[in-house]
């Protein structure tokens, strides 16, 4: 668990009593457009996911993480995607509660995630996609020394219309065989 804290936070896997907030947050609109949904999830099929959260990273090709203050309480969550471990790689995401943006807890959470990452899983790169035009996530990723290494254009229709993708990468120079 302490490969998995931070100063103010720590991740922890899913439970069973994250439903709720998992409901909330995978049904709320604002964050469809970076999460590719487009449709409601009824409670009965995140149940069915919170009982399969426990597959191992090998097997499920990703991980999501529950991001908690010392207090418990839940802020939103970290997300492995597309686990390569044959090419040593992911992609990741964070997603953090709209009251509790702006206080540098997707950093760290992002922080200790990267450290999973290379120190526990021996990736040698992660990488993730921005919408552009999200300055804040721009912002973010270029802090935590991320590399811009592309844009897809046109690449996340929108209610405004197309939008490009900003392709965002950081490498681990330590496990380089």
């Amino acid at each position: 668990m302490l490969r998995l804290s931070g100063d103010t936070i720590y991740l922890r896997a899913l439970e069973p009593e994250d439903l709720d907030f998992l409901y909330k947050l995978e049904n709320d609109t604002d964050i469809w457009e970076v999460s590719e949904t487009q449709t409601p999830y009824s409670k009965f099929v995140l149940k069915q996911y919170l009982e399969n959260a426990q597959l191992d990273i090998y097997e499920a090709k990703q991980l999501r993480l529950v991001i908690c203050n010392k207090d418990k309480l839940v802020m939103g969550f970290v997300d492995l995607y597309e686990f390569d471990p044959k090419n040593r790689k992911a992609g990741l995401g964070v997603v953090i509660l709209n009251n509790q943006r702006r206080k540098g807890i997707a950093e760290e959470a992002l922080e200790i995630l990267i450290n999973y990452c290379f120190e526990i899983l021996h990736l040698h790169q992660v990488y993730a996609g921005v919408v552009a035009g999200n300055e804040a996530s721009l912002a973010l990723f270029k802090k935590l020394h991320f590399i811009q290494t592309g844009i897809r254009k046109d690449w996340i229709f929108t209610s405004e219309g197309y939008k490009d993708e900003v392709i965002f990468q950081k490498l681990n120079f330590k496990n380089v065989f």
